[in-house]
């Protein structure tokens, strides 16, 4: 039997199911055989019982007996090939998922060793092995294992892909050189394949620098939220206590109102009971003497009536009661009074909030100085950039882009186009100003319009004692006292423009919503000079941290 086991192929003795040598080998009426379980397994999910090799229909399901005679066989052919593969002078494992398999190798493919860029195919050792010895195999260039074989190839003229080509960026062979690109910059695959991984290595350099600077902007946007949750969670609290203080402090107003409003109620009752009181001993000793007078007419008994006439003929002693009234209790101011008292509370309330405001938007003070290049030519810089009032002559100065030729106007050395900034400039003693911030756009020629859509958000002061935020619509301020200093506080990304009056720690006005898009510069204008009537300068001052 091993002679003759020796005589067979691996194909005879492989199951046409599974594609694998017989396990308990079956013959079905038809005469091919298969494993018992993949035939019975075959004729449970298909409704026909039919032979998957010749597909002849049995009417009913043939019983599945194991042929004794091909299983000992497939034994024999099993252990002579387990034997030869053992006997082999070097390891040769069967191709797992992910390996490039040989691909002479039938039945069950062996991992390739080699792949020959000539035949385009992969061999296990076993098949190598003319490559190695037959000397017409031996010039064939073998690589190690790769797939897709055929990709090697150039599909224009069938031959294999030697070449780099530097001008086109592709791969080519001989034949390419001589005809397509014939001028071109062509080397050797291995030359070109290092240039390439040199790139790779610098692009990977790249990529891997762009990774650390991604997870330190992640890191950075954590810390951002963190950072936020925390004072969210203190604004939250900060904002809980002073609500809660202002409606412990209504309820109390509100408290003491309906109690004054009770106690005059009970002293207007009390008055009135009192009267009433006194009244009613009126009555009753009204009542006593008429009942007295009533019996006294009804007697008979002339000596004792007249000898009584005398004390009863007169009225018992009582109170004037025509200029008495009881008046309900007037309530006239007494609402006002108290709405004006706790109107005092929440300003003092308010103070104190806008003060630790105006502390928190001072730690962004900026250092900020006047461009020269964009004042208009009629305004006078200081040395240091910091002073700035209006002349009445103007300087011939070059009409540079940048420069505002009519309106007397000048912009900040700097410019911000992120975060949150903050600066303060002192207006005292000045008839008309107007302060602000401007986008890098913003029109420098002829006369200007200030307003959001124009570009810049301002506020000023005009015909001396007139206050306006210079909106797509001028609003009219009403301020209690005129600041002499005023602070400006830009959020770049919360779109939010605020003024303050540093000294009386009051917020004047806010821009809010804005939508920036451009650099956003510090924007100043004294306003002219007005013969000398408006020629105190605008300061720029250092930033005095309010306590």
């Amino acid at each position: 039997m091993s002679a003759a086991s020796c005589l067979l192929t691996e194909d005879q003795f492989l199951c046409s199911i599974c594609l694998d040598v017989f396990t308990d080998p079956v013959t079905i009426p038809c005469g091919h055989n298969f494993c018992k379980t993949c035939i019975t397994q075959h004729w449970s999910v298909n409704v026909l019982c039919q032979c998957p090799n010749c597909k002849k229909v049995f009417n009913t399901r043939p019983e599945l007996e194991v042929n004794t005679f091909i299983s000992e066989m497939a034994a024999q052919f099993r252990q002579s090939a387990q034997q030869k593969a053992s006997s082999s002078s070097s390891e040769q494992q069967v191709s797992k998922p992910g390996e490039v398999p040989c691909d002479d190798c039938t039945g069950t493919k062996l991992k390739a060793l080699k792949s020959c860029l000539v035949c385009l195919a992969s061999y296990c050792e076993t098949h190598l092995e003319p490559h190695l010895t037959k000397s017409s195999l031996k010039r064939h260039q073998l690589i190690d294992p790769v797939e897709n074989l055929e990709d090697r190839m150039c599909t224009k003229h069938d031959k294999l892909l030697e070449l780099f080509c530097k001008t086109d960026q592709m791969c080519v062979c001989m034949l390419c050189t001589v005809l397509d690109h014939k001028t071109h910059d062509v080397v050797p695959l291995k030359e070109g394949y290092e240039g390439k991984k040199a790139e790779l290595g610098k692009r990977d350099a790249e990529i891997q620098q762009m990774i650390q600077k991604r997870r330190l902007k992640i890191q950075e946007m954590k810390r951002s939220v963190e950072l936020s949750k925390k004072d969210a969670d203190r604004e939250i609290a900060a904002g809980v206590q002073v609500f809660t203080a202002l409606k412990e402090s209504v309820e109390r107003s509100q408290a003491e109102l309906i109690d004054t409003i009770k106690e005059k109620q009970r002293e207007t009752e009390k008055q009135a009971e009192g009267f009433i009181k006194e009244l009613e001993q009126e009555i009753s000793e009204l009542e006593k003497r008429s009942s007295e007078v009533e019996q006294l007419s009804q007697s008979e008994d002339h000596l004792h009536l007249l000898q009584s006439f005398p004390s009863l003929n007169a009225a018992p002693p009582t109170k004037d009661w025509t200029g008495v009234s009881v008046c309900p209790p007037s309530y006239e101011g007494t609402v006002v009074r108290a709405v004006n008292q706790l109107e005092e509370t929440l300003s003092k309330q308010m103070k104190k909030l806008l003060e630790a405001e105006l502390k928190r938007v001072q730690q962004y003070a900026v250092d900020v100085t006047l461009h020269p290049d964009t004042a208009q030519p009629n305004l006078i810089l200081s040395d240091d950039g910091k002073h700035v009032n209006c002349g009445d002559v103007k300087k011939n100065l070059p009409d540079n882009p940048e420069r505002f030729d009519t309106c007397p106007c000048v912009l900040a050395k700097q410019s911000f186009s992120s975060g949150r900034f903050y600066y303060e400039v002192q207006v005292k003693e000045k008839t008309e100003w107007f302060l602000g911030v401007a986008r890098e756009s913003i029109n420098r020629k002829g006369d200007i319009n200030p307003s959001p859509q124009n570009g810049s958000w301002t506020i000023c002061l005009w015909n001396k004692n007139e206050y306006n935020a210079r909106a797509d619509t001028s609003v009219r301020l009403s301020l209690k006292c005129q600041p002499e200093k005023v602070g400006v506080f830009v959020d770049y990304e919360e779109g939010l423009v605020s003024f303050y009056d540093v000294d009386a720690a009051a917020l004047i006005y806010s821009f809010t919503g804005c939508c920036f898009t451009q650099k956003l510069y510090p924007f100043f204008s004294p306003s002219i000079n007005y013969g000398g009537k408006n020629s105190a300068p605008l300061i720029i001052s250092p930033v005095n941290h309010t306590e």
